[in-house]
């Protein structure tokens, strides 16, 4: 088996989660890591057994011992990081939300199209194979036409006004870091909306701290979707159709199970699953990368950019900008 080198760009908290997962996928080495700071990738590096550490995004882009990078930084140095690593050549897999608005996502896309390279949205949801056998039973009829998606995700405040999740200046609030997930639900069963609506409660920083939405559908479907960084909801969606319905759990976002309810009966699905969960989305960069693919068809870079379009949109209902 081929050895898939990884770099990863960030030490916080997602990237040591991914630094873990990464070791429950085969043939994957973490070869490098890179920070701001020598003195961050050190100590990142020794305590997840990285070969190397790199005190700048270009020294880590630019390592010739590294096949693939993975972007952890907060949201608004996405860009930037990512547009780094294309830079030095490397294959990127970048956290969601890929940037914060879709121009700027279009850019990175070009960008890596120019230079022949990988990239893709770190949606881990999307390469979860419950998610990915949900898929398949709703493919083949089993709940009938689907005709509502309800989903919602929201986190225990209060954070401080100085927490990234209220800081506008890194892309926070509810939508970008929460919402993205109901969102790629509804978008995964249903496809881009006819319809949107939207409605939030701003933080005095100009974020949204609580945000719902209402999809419409040229099938007649709806999607009603809710996120919080205000109070802590089930964190549980349910797809129901014509002739039944599939519940996902607490954590819907990353399933270990799901229960089909058709024809009178209910049955569960179980995916049990070491780790976070995040080794399913790096097994599937490495997929790609074998077969010389530069997009993935589990997170193709159209959709990205459909839903960079709809959080735009909804961004500018809610009235909230980024610098």
């Amino acid at each position: 088996m081929t050895t898939t080198r990884w770099g990863i760009l960030g030490t916080g908290g997602i990237a040591a989660t991914f630094a873990s997962d990464l070791q429950l996928v085969p043939g994957a080495e973490l070869a490098a890591v890179g920070s701001r700071t020598p003195e961050a990738a050190t100590a990142f590096g020794e305590r997840h057994g990285a070969a190397r550490s790199h005190g700048t995004w270009a020294e880590l882009a630019a390592d010739p011992g590294v096949d693939v990078i993975y972007v952890a930084t907060p949201h608004a140095q996405h860009h930037a990081a990512t547009m780094a690593c294309l830079a030095g050549g490397k294959a990127v897999l970048c956290e969601k939300p890929l940037t914060l608005d879709r121009a700027t996502s279009a850019e990175l896309f070009q960008e890596a199209r120019e230079r022949g390279l990988f990239l893709m949205e770190a949606m881990w949801m999307r390469c979860n194979p419950a998610v990915r056998k949900l898929q398949e039973v709703i493919r083949d009829g089993v709940i009938g036409d689907v005709v509502s998606v309800h989903a919602d995700l929201g986190l225990q405040g209060p954070f401080e006004p100085t927490h990234r999740l209220r800081n506008p200046a890194l892309g926070g609030g509810a939508l970008l870091d929460l919402g993205v997930y109901p969102i790629h639900l509804a978008h995964l069963i249903l496809g881009a909306p006819a319809a949107v609506r939207s409605w939030a409660h701003l933080t005095p920083e100009g974020v949204d701290e609580t945000t719902g939405l209402l999809f419409g559908y040229d099938s007649g479907a709806v999607a009603a979707l809710t996120c919080s960084i205000s109070g802590a909801s089930r964190n549980a969606a349910t797809i129901t159709g014509t002739r039944g319905r599939i519940d996902l759990p607490e954590g819907f976002y990353v399933p270990h199970s799901f229960v089909l309810h058709s024809d009178g009966k209910s049955e569960t699905f179980d995916f049990p699953v070491e780790g976070q969960g995040y080794q399913f989305e790096a097994i599937e960069v490495q997929r790609c990368l074998a077969e010389g693919l530069t997009e993935s068809p589990l997170v193709p870079q159209a959709t990205t950019l459909e839903i960079m379009e709809l959080l735009d949109g909804i961004r500018a209902e809610i009235g909230v900008a980024y610098a």
